[in-house]
């Protein structure tokens, strides 16, 4: 073959790999079969619908469970103040935990898809479960008469806590997944399609509280007013219809080949590491080892560029005299590429900011625990209208819905012309913002609980009954009275309506820190480790929840010492629920101290 011949050969193969290129997706995703798969007829906006459409009927499952659960343990089990926001926040860190066990099945054996449609299969089971649980006379605790409330047996205790753990369970597979297989549909090879990506996260945090917005209005009112049979049964039935949306769209997807178990591929490095702690790493990092050409040794994933830090890692990647002799790299617990050992590295570098997360989570958990029970003191009252405390949370999901769309087309725009950057502000200036306004937020619901607990002391009953049925509360004049409303378990005449602001603060928080996690952990997540990644953002709202009932214990603890009636009693008049607010906006404020060192010295990873 002449010289001629072979520049039109590789301008042919170049026009053939251009074209291909146009047609088929870059980033390795396959159909279901597990072929290459076309751009125009897959993935995108129209698989993405599908998958937001799913997100939405199963997050109205869990907050149509979650946001009125308290109440439910509260006035149906009947456990004290204590004990049900203790369960409530372990079922909800379980639920944030077990992502872990979803999301290692998803990137070792069977991909994102069949996870997420095994698992919502035993998330169903369990909704149906609760449903039951709340509707056959025989799992139901016997009402209360009078004062007297008959505890729950064992029998029925096991059977509603099973379906609420199935429920967990099932959310495992789930949650870790859904984000990520969404973002999946859009080819990062493709400049267009990576544009949109950065919208996904923002819609798919919109549809989430689109499905938290009708569980905490429709949802909590059926539950208070209709019954907690037909309020548990109506997320049962969305959980299905999440099933059929989710498989319905399955010629749409894209697929991602799962690049085999990460945690086998950490124990890799940290064995060779060690086995080679006497070897010296080569001052010319070239000189590792790595495959060669474009393909990664791991399934699904690129090749990631060689880092200074951590460089005791580095001994996983360097050749021993006797591996270049015999040219035999085959024992990857004894070599690991610089792919493999730069995956580790990435997970080290964002373990600070992942772990500041677990404040915020914690601070985030109160909204559905002690921010019912402090509104289940207030007067919930509107004219002839009584709101259930639990409904409070609209404000907080409704901030959410109003500013997801302007910070997505007005706020990114602005913030473009100033730092030239696509997203407006870099995801760890995002997470920042969000962090300093849950400072605020929790600061808010303290000042509340100061005015409430004023009001307590101030008030008798008669003046309570007097305001209800004369005049409003800001022109009543009172008189010192011998007992007030503190001896009393009876709501304080402040209403509820005052809690809006930290709702509304806490919604704009996660707007710019929940949104922003998305992202950065999907961003900087190795290739083959987007699942696993995902879920330990998750983790942090499991840790943030048992952290979160730790400190309800520990404070229940110190402050009930010599027969003392604490910060959080039953009778919240009683207490100082003041203080425990401000205990976490104090936490809140060393921790957003922290992520801010963490943050200005965190290096981003590059993929070649």
């Amino acid at each position: 073959m002449d010289v001629d011949e072979e520049e039109l050969s590789l301008l042919v193969d170049g026009i053939i790999q251009s074209r291909s290129s146009e047609l088929y997706t870059g980033d390795g995703s396959v159909d279901i079969d597990g072929k290459p798969i076309l751009k125009q007829k897959s993935g995108n906006w129209k698989a993405c619908a599908f998958i937001l459409g799913t997100e939405c009927c199963e997050r109205l499952a869990y907050y149509g469970i979650a946001y009125n659960l308290v109440s439910y343990l509260t006035n149906k089990l009947h456990e004290g103040n204590v004990s049900a926001a203790r369960n409530v926040t372990t079922w909800q860190g379980t639920c944030y935990l077990t992502p872990l066990i979803g999301a290692i099945i998803a990137d070792a054996y069977w991909g994102k898809y069949w996870t997420i449609a095994a698992f919502s299969m035993i998330y169903f089971i369990g909704m149906c479960t609760l449903t039951l649980s709340a509707s056959i006379p025989a799992f139901k605790p016997v009402e209360c008469e009078g004062s007297v409330c008959p505890s729950a047996t064992t029998a029925q205790y096991a059977v509603f806590f099973f379906g609420l753990y199935l429920i967990a369970l099932g959310a495992g597979g789930i949650k870790p997944c859904v984000s990520s297989f969404g973002a999946d549909q859009f080819d990062d090879t493709d400049p267009r399609e990576r544009v949109k990506k950065g919208s996904f996260f923002n819609w798919f945090y919109f549809c989430i509280n689109i499905g938290a917005l009708i569980s905490s209005t429709f949802l909590v009112w059926i539950q208070e007013n209709a019954g907690w049979g037909l309020g548990f049964g109506i997320p049962s039935l969305f959980m299905g219809i999440a099933i059929i949306s989710f498989f319905s769209a399955t010629p749409l997807y894209r697929f991602q080949r799962p690049g085999g178990s990460p945690i086998t591929r950490i124990c890799q490095i940290l064995v060779a590491s060690f086995r080679k702690w006497n070897l010296e790493v080569p001052k010319d990092s070239s000189l590792l080892y790595e495959t060669r050409g474009k393909t990664s040794a791991i399934e699904g994933s690129r090749k990631i560029e060689h880092s200074d830090e951590f460089k005791c890692l580095d001994k996983a990647a360097t050749l021993s005299d006797a591996e270049i002799k015999s040219g035999d790299f085959s024992n990857p617990w004894l070599l690991c590429t610089v792919t493999q050992v730069e995956e580790l590295k990435l997970l080290v570098r964002m373990f600070p900011i992942w772990a500041t997360g677990i404040i915020f989570a914690a601070v985030l958990a109160q909204m559905s625990t002690m921010f019912v029970e402090q509104g289940m003191m207030m007067d919930t009252s509107i004219g002839s209208f009584t709101i259930p405390p639990a409904s409070l949370s609209t404000f907080n999901i409704i901030s959410v819905i109003l500013c997801v769309p302007v910070y997505d087309s007005v706020i990114i725009p602005i913030a473009r012309r100033f730092t030239g950057k696509d997203r407006g502000c870099s995801q760890l200036q995002r997470m920042g913002i969000g962090l300093f306004l849950s400072v605020l937020g929790v600061m808010a619901a303290a000042i509340v609980e100061i005015k409430r607990l004023q009001l307590a002391r101030e008030l008798g009953l008669g003046a309570q009954q007097a305001w209800l049925s004369a005049i409003t509360f800001w022109n009543l004049e009172f008189s010192a009275r011998d007992i007030g409303l503190v001896d009393q378990t009876v709501a304080v005449p402040l209403s509820i309506l005052w809690q809006i602001p930290q709702y509304f603060l806490f919604g704009t928080a996660e707007v710019f820190t929940s949104i922003g996690q998305l992202e950065f952990f999907y961003d900087e997540s190795p290739d083959a480790m987007r699942s696993f990644c995902s879920a330990l953002s998750l983790v942090t709202t499991s840790l943030g929840n048992y952290l979160s009932s730790f400190i309800l214990t520990m404070v229940t603890y110190f402050t009930t010492d010599g027969g003392k009636p604490g910060w959080i009693p039953d009778n919240l008049n009683l207490g100082h629920l003041d203080n425990f607010f401000w205990l976490l906006a104090g936490l809140s404020f060393f921790n957003l101290f922290v992520y801010v060192v963490c943050a200005k010295n965190y290096k981003q990873k590059k993929v070649s």
